[in-house]
């Protein structure tokens, strides 16, 4: 690295970026799915928030360092979606994370922010290692707190060793539903190939995730809907996104959308008919994402945000998410 070569750009566009920034997330300890030219390039298309101003670090002309950012209301945010995408953060190429945590906030000075909030951090993420145990870092004051978990289960290679690995409790409990389940009809799970997708599937997502909850339903309007809809014609064909369903005697009861990234499995979000709770059929589904995920050969199956019972009711251990906070000194 020559420091003297290192430069820094501004883009208020994606466009012309896609090949530079998915290898350059490749080399990056904080590669990740949410941060992927493709994803942050669909959010961007369906919500256009504020002012979009990506800061490129490049040496000798070599992009090495990616902020994906946007200012609203003279704050700055992380770009790529706070309320869809679990996981936000600036990457880099190894050995350049702190001169572009620097390079970050030097930009932001010099465009007029005072305020930068971000988001959905995980313990490892570069920002998150660069700035956050900093009370005051490069001109700006900063304070990180915890805004939320994500709980993770690290995955052994089989089904029966996954099920004997719970609490005694969570074990009898997991076994007794699936007898319970397979008892009241005929039981199929699957995931949809992707040349066999259509917009029925789609829909019957919909409406299942609408249904399981009031939060749901406000959640999940006619742009949401359009939104999911383009992720997964963005990351379908190639595998990347998963979306199963449990029938019963032929019926759709439960849905799921997973993210199969790398050694991990994502689950995104889900919906099930509240007609068959008594069936557990939500959580019983997410069960079976997690064979889907050992038969795969996964390392971690990822819950993603939030605290919600059933996480832990399947094996899901707690992972802190930051929120840091900064402003400027002078």
């Amino acid at each position: 690295m020559n420091p003297t070569l290192l430069t820094f750009e501004v883009s208020n566009s994606l466009s012309g970026l896609e090949s530079e920034w998915n290898a350059l997330l490749v080399q990056s300890p904080s590669n990740g799915l949410f941060l992927s030219w493709d994803w942050q390039s669909t959010w961007w298309n369906s919500f256009s928030e504020g002012q979009l101003n990506l800061i490129l670090l490049r040496d000798a002309g070599e992009l090495v360092g990616v902020a994906p950012l946007f200012i609203s209301d003279d704050c700055w945010h992380l770009a790529g979606g706070e309320e869809v995408a679990d996981f936000l953060d600036w990457f880099a190429k190894p050995g350049y994370e702190s001169e572009v945590a620097v390079a970050c906030c030097d930009a932001i000075r010099g465009l007029g922010g005072s305020k930068i909030v971000l988001r959905n951090l995980r313990a490892e993420s570069l920002i998150n290692r660069e700035i956050g145990d900093e009370r005051s870092f490069a001109g700006w004051s900063v304070k990180r707190e915890v805004e939320d978990v994500s709980p993770r289960l690290e995955l052994p290679g089989e089904w029966e060793e996954y099920v004997s690995s719970l609490s005694k409790k969570d074990r009898h409990e997991l076994r007794r539903k699936l007898r319970r389940l397979r008892s009241a009809g005929r039981v199929h799970w699957y995931s949809v190939p992707p040349s066999e997708l259509s917009g029925v599937d789609l829909q019957d997502f919909f409406r299942l995730h609408r249904q399981s909850a009031p939060d749901k339903a406000g959640f999940m309007t006619d742009h949401m809907a359009d939104f999911f809809g383009r992720v997964m014609d963005s990351f379908l064909p190639s595998g990347t996104a998963l979306l199963y369903f449990l029938e019963l005697d032929g019926q759709r009861i439960a849905s799921t959308i997973c993210f199969s990234f790398q050694d991990e499995m994502l689950l995104y979000n889900s919906g099930y008919d509240p007609e068959y709770s008594r069936l557990s059929a939500g959580l019983l589904l997410k069960a079976f994402c997690i064979e889907d995920a050992m038969t795969q050969g996964k390392r971690v199956f990822d819950f993603l945000q939030g605290s919600e019972p059933y996480k832990y009711d399947l094996g899901g251990v707690d992972a802190p998410i930051y929120q840091i906070t900064m402003e400027r000194n002078d």
